[in-house]
């Protein structure tokens, strides 16, 4: 049995053979099923980003999720961003999770602020829960190229002093 990490991008080639997502053919179908997806992965995404948070930014950050929306090409977007005070006076990216539909997309993918595309195949509450790994990845990621981008100085993780 495929772990959920490679059970989903085997999910992800199998519609690119037949030519659908999941149970959906048609792109507004294929919006009904992005639409629950991200219902399902909103506890996902919210405990990989509250964990980033209690680890790197000592629960000084804030989680804010946008729900679906609209892009203006046309497609679909859904974000949950991790913003902290150090992130916001540097004028930086915060950490996200973003699950994105674009219009010419055969079928939805996750990335971050600063990373890359993974395919959301998620259909069920089990899909949702198999991201949660990647969805630790995606904002790892995004922490590291922060920290490159600006400097360490954004991780209260690294810059407050130990009590005790």
């Amino acid at each position: 049995m495929p772990t959920p990490f490679n059970e989903a991008l085997l999910r992800h080639f199998t519609d690119l053979r037949d030519g659908n997502h999941g149970p959906a053919v048609t792109r507004e179908d294929k919006e009904r099923v992005f639409a629950r997806a991200v219902e399902l992965i909103d506890p996902v995404a919210r405990r990989a980003l509250d964990e980033a948070d209690a680890d790197l930014l000592l629960g000084t950050g804030e989680v804010v999720a946008s729900g679906v929306t609209r892009s203006q090409e046309g497609g679909l977007n859904a974000m949950w961003s991790l913003t902290w005070p150090e992130q916001r006076a540097s004028g930086v990216q915060p950490i996200a999770v973003v699950a994105h539909f674009g219009r010419d997309f055969h079928h939805p993918h996750l990335r971050g602020n600063t990373v890359g595309d993974w395919p959301l195949n998620v259909f069920d509450e089990t899909d949702a829960a198999g991201q949660l790994d990647t969805m630790r990845a995606i904002a790892a990621a995004d922490a590291h190229n922060l920290v490159f981008q600006e400097s360490y100085r954004l991780m209260p993780a690294v810059t407050t002093a130990p009590t005790g």
